[in-house]
């Protein structure tokens, strides 16, 4: 059997780092960074050294800039420019970065909408924009996005209703789109979301009912936190909620419900916090709550229970750390 001589097997090697160290960034994306660059100012600029943003023998590449090699080529995976103070309408550029995988512009002072070609960005799983001040409607062209896992637009102003194309992201994990303008129902459809594990749409204008929101049958299979609170839901809480096995935190505060608290509830197996607060509810706390062996955190202040139901733990406001932000 014929072997190659240790010398060819060096130049092959060496043949194989030159072509790699010498690879070229796709066009489509170095262009699309310089327009990025240039629309988002002096504050990234300063970092953003060279002509090519995944660095070529001189420069390292652009901070905030992840590329990855394809073939002959270069292609930018993840672009995370966050907590930098840019100004300034939402770059549609970045919609030309096709192989991202990851964008999050999170905490700046991004203005305008959201505009409609985000949904070429057919590979991406992670999308923060929360803390900043986008507006108009949630283009429903985020529902093109099948690989998303997370979709972080809280803390906006985006208005309109929740688009129900959210319903058509199969691998969508976490959902947040508190701290907006959003108005009407939840989309009982986000209930076929298999894969959904946190779904938090407080501190907006909603209304609606549970009732309404878990109609599907074996709906939010996977779905571990929920967060109603502070919109205008009303009616009651329906005892069909204990379905939702998985369920670890109920948010219910400020709102306007009422009637009974059901002891199904108290089925729930992986129960640890529900918060009942400033609603109409009424009656008692059935005591299997009391004898949950997970359930730390009961609130009840603000309601008309009768004498004599009590509140479990000290109620403290849920907020997650960055760190936790992207499990």
């Amino acid at each position: 059997m014929w072997r190659p001589s240790s010398s060819l097997s060096v130049i092959l090697v060496f043949t194989l780092l030159v072509n790699v160290s010498f690879s070229k960034t796709l066009k489509r994306d170095v262009k699309a960074l310089n327009e990025i660059k240039a629309s988002l100012g002096w504050r990234v600029v300063y970092s953003w050294v060279g002509d090519d943003p995944c660095g070529d023998g001189d420069h390292p590449p652009w901070s905030g800039v992840t590329c990855s090699t394809q073939g002959d080529y270069r292609v930018v995976t993840e672009l995370e420019v966050y907590a930098v103070s840019i100004v300034g309408p939402f770059p549609t550029a970045v919609t030309n970065l096709l192989d991202l995988t990851k964008l999050d512009l999170h905490n700046n002072k991004l203005t305008g909408p959201i505009p409609a070609q985000i949904g070429r960005l057919k590979r991406l799983k992670i999308l923060n924009l929360r803390w900043n001040k986008l507006q108009d409607v949630i283009p429903p062209e985020i529902g093109e996005l099948k690989s998303l896992t997370h979709l972080y637009l809280s803390f906006n102003s985006f208005k309109g209703e929740i688009p129900r194309e959210l319903a058509n992201l199969p691998e969508l994990r976490y959902l947040y789109l508190h701290e907006n303008r959003l108005i009407g129902r939840i989309p009982p459809e986000l209930g076929n979301l298999q894969n959904l594990r946190h779904l938090d749409v407080g501190h907006n204008h909603l209304v609606g009912t549970i009732r309404e929101l878990i109609r599907i049958d074996g709906c939010f299979p996977a779905l571990r936190n929920l967060y109603l609170n502070n919109n205008y839901l009303t009616g009651g809480v329906p005892a069909q909620l204990s379905n939702l096995t998985n369920l670890e935190i109920l948010y219910l505060s400020y709102n306007k419900m009422s009637g009974i608290i059901p002891s199904e509830l108290a089925n729930l197996p992986r129960l640890t916090c529900m918060y009942l607060d400033h609603n109409q509810f009424s009656g008692r706390i059935p005591e299997t709550f009391y004898k949950h062996p997970l359930l730390k955190e009961m609130y009840i202040e603000g309601s008309s229970f009768r004498p004599g139901v009590k509140p479990i733990g000290i109620h403290k406001v849920l907020e997650l750390s960055d760190t936790e932000f992207l499990v």
